[in-house]
């Protein structure tokens, strides 16, 4: 017979236990409450001091960590000025749901992930010849690049053209594209390009029978129910929430005339075209080449978005290809373009965790900017995304002909992210 003085010695350091336990947890809460709390002051001190300064019209961010939304959040307005850029007497506010111009998100969310799809199915290798797709690229200096040299901005090709000086529709933009000489030696050096991603929009459309638009919405943002992301909102009819962008292109026109900004085209006469939008863009894609040369729909930009819609193909993208408990690409498709190269990038991803947006990122972490304002950054050792939409172009250029540079406020924001995830390990 067991002596009853044990059996109360037992209970006792049982509940000793659990006092312990239930003590440790809530000091624990209490801990990830105050750096929870810390985090959201931070974000909302960075944001709302931009906006009060009228540095930015508005943003929305969205922080998720293993699965839950830590932090998300609107600050200023999707649209403050008329087309005169005269002040809105009543400005329309941000909210959660505001669609935004992408666009270079536009490259990772629509065309890298269409040619994932397109490598998943077996219909494309990374390693095949452009002039496989694209018969033009068969020509001596072209006949040795490959899709991952368009996925890496390895390619060769001239970072910018301002293709509509030339084209008015899709057909003879690709025309123009696979006749233009390389500037580069391929694969010797990374120059971001437009127009690589151009290209591989026309190689999902070459391979599918498809449009890009019927591709990336039959096969990506449908099956994933991202239902409020498209190409050229305002001609579909949405007018309403969404974040209004630049005054027609003037940096695009400063590019063409001003050659202190590199990228003038020898034996291009600036003043050969002048078909400049003079209004203020909302619904309409800001990108020049997208617009005027490609009916608002590219593979390097043109895509609408929210930032619910982004999050979910970002949290497939953790989920190593799972969405809606299915596998919606392969693990090993996932890997293949979230491996870093020689450039310190994947494939259609920025990776280098020199880049400002993403500074210091652990090893994998994965993300993108677009010139609008937008920014994605994904850390995988921490579960980890960070979703940041501005409309900063909606303030207009700069007395220095720029837009303002919202680098410094994109890695703020993620060194405080970065900084609650370690001290909440």
């Amino acid at each position: 017979m067991q002596n009853p003085l044990n059996k109360t010695f037992i209970r006792v350091n049982y509940l000793i236990y659990l006092l312990f336990i239930f003590s440790t947890g809530r000091a624990q809460d209490q801990t990830n409450d105050s750096l929870k709390s810390l985090l959201v002051s931070s974000i909302d001190s960075i944001l709302n001091s931009q906006v009060s300064a009228n540095k930015i019209p508005g943003a929305v961010i969205q922080v998720k960590q293993g699965g839950q939304i830590v932090y998300n959040n609107a600050y200023g307005y999707a649209q403050m000025y008329d087309d005169w850029h005269i002040f809105l007497p009543e400005p329309e506010k941000m909210n959660m749901n505001t669609l935004f111009d992408l666009a270079s998100l536009t490259k990772v969310i629509a065309t890298t992930t269409g040619i994932m799809l397109l490598v998943d199915q077996g219909k494309l290798s990374v390693d095949d010849p452009v002039s496989r797709f694209l018969p033009a690229f068969g020509s001596r200096d072209k006949k040795d690049m490959r899709i991952r040299h368009l996925l890496t901005h390895t390619a060769g090709l001239y970072e910018w053209y301002p293709l509509y000086y030339i084209s008015t529709n899709k057909k003879s933009t690709f025309e123009l594209i696979d006749i233009l000489p390389l500037k580069y030696p391929i694969g010797k050096g990374r120059h971001y390009s437009d127009l690589g991603f151009v290209l591989l929009g026309e190689i999902i459309e070459t391979i599918s029978g498809l449009s890009l638009e019927q591709f990336v919405q039959q096969n990506i943002f449908l099956p994933l129910g991202m239902n409020h992301t498209l190409f050229n909102p305002k001609t579909k009819g949405r007018v309403s929430n969404i974040a209004a962008t630049s005054f027609g292109n003037p940096y695009e026109k400063r590019m063409v005339h001003d050659s202190t900004l590199g990228f003038q085209i020898k034996g291009l006469d600036p003043d050969h075209w002048n078909g400049w939008r003079t209004y203020l863009l909302k619904g309409e894609v800001n990108d020049g080449n997208a617009w005027y040369a490609n009916g608002g729909i590219s593979g390097a930009a043109g895509l609408f978005s929210t930032i619910s819609d982004l999050q979910i193909l970002v949290d497939m993208l953790l989920n190593k290809g799972r969405a809606s408990g299915k596998q919606f690409i392969s693990e090993s498709t996932i890997g293949l373009f979230l491996a870093m190269d020689g450039f310190k990038n994947g494939l259609g991803w920025m990776m280098d965790p020199e880049n400002s947006f993403m500074k210091n990122a652990p090893p994998g972490s994965f993300g993108h900017t677009g010139f609008t304002g937008t920014s994605i950054v994904v850390v995988p050792q921490y579960r980890l995304s960070i979703i940041l939409l501005i409309n900063r172009q909606h303030e207009g250029l700069q007395p220095t002909g720029d837009y303002y540079n919202v680098g410094p406020i994109r890695q703020q924001i993620f060194e405080t992210v970065i900084k609650y995830c370690r001290k909440g390990q």
